[in-house]
């Protein structure tokens, strides 16, 4: 049974930095398309950063040069670095893994960990 599981959301100030971590259980990371999306109270779920499965990153302009996504091939874990954190950054962060173009074509979410940035 697939599952992700986030970890590292927590209530930090504004200027600080958190680390957010996703395991993944019954996947391979490096086969995966990784994504971090964030949904803040009454908005939609937006995409953050990506790590591709050649290891090509992709960032939400919000977020450029402050959030770095990586991955441990070894631990199937990806990590998301978040620095100089404001309080628009304050979201359930979701982490999802996806494949779509070589079977096994799948598309898996974790249950999201909080972020919450004070002023």
């Amino acid at each position: 049974q697939v599952q992700l599981v986030e970890s590292g959301g927590a209530l930090v100030e504004s200027g600080g930095s958190l680390n957010l971590s996703c395991s993944a259980i019954g996947i391979v990371v490096s086969y995966s398309t990784m994504n971090w999306y964030r949904q803040a109270p009454g908005k939609e779920r937006e995409l953050v950063a990506t790590i591709r499965s050649g290891g090509t990153q992709t960032y939400a302009d919000s977020v450029k040069g402050r959030f770095t996504i990586s991955r441990d091939n070894v631990k199937d874990t990806v990590s998301l670095q978040m620095n100089s954190l404001k309080p628009e950054d304050t979201a359930v962060y979701y982490c999802n893994a996806n494949r779509v173009r070589l079977p096994p074509i799948y598309d898996y979410w974790g249950r999201g960990t909080q972020v919450t940035v004070s002023s």
